[in-house]
């Protein structure tokens, strides 16, 4: 399986905020749809990650301020990046080494989408069920051995 599958079952709905934007706006943005992280966009095209560890360390460093730093100041600038085709063990390995939660595909300059290590877990699941039913399926419909014995 490939990036590209997991994204087309996942959907490529991006969130995205600006880097002038300030924290408070970024996380707002994150609570509303429910989501870890957001594709930092400037000028159409991509500048950055802001996931919630970045607002975590954010909060703890500026404390009651946190909220009115501005998001260019926070990101993890040209982050680390996925290919389309990169098979899914290969990405498995690559997000544990980096400790990536989130990570965004890119082909060429295009973002295609941003994979979360859940959307891996659900895609590997889905991927063995769909193996297992198919093993029973041809040990249920497996010939009879002729002749016995």
């Amino acid at each position: 399986m490939q990036v590209r599958e997991i994204l087309a079952v996942k959907g490529q709905v991006l969130y995205t905020v600006a880097p002038n934007k300030t924290l408070a706006d970024a996380v707002a943005i994150m609570a509303e749809q429910d989501v870890g992280s957001l594709v930092v966009f400037d000028a159409g095209r991509m500048t950055g990650m802001l996931t919630f560890r970045e607002v975590l360390k954010a909060l703890q460093q500026a404390g009651a301020a946190w909220g009115g730093l501005a998001v260019s100041g926070i990101m993890v600038r040209d982050p680390m990046t996925a290919g389309p085709d990169m098979e899914v063990d290969e990405l498995r390995r690559f997000m544990v080494e980096h400790h990536m939660r989130y990570l965004p595909v890119m082909d060429g300059a295009t973002l295609m989408g941003v994979i979360s290590f859940h959307d891996v877990a659900r895609a590997v699941l889905e991927e063995q069920g769909f193996e297992n039913r198919m093993l029973k399926a041809y040990i249920r419909d497996w010939p009879a051995e002729a002749g016995g014995s």
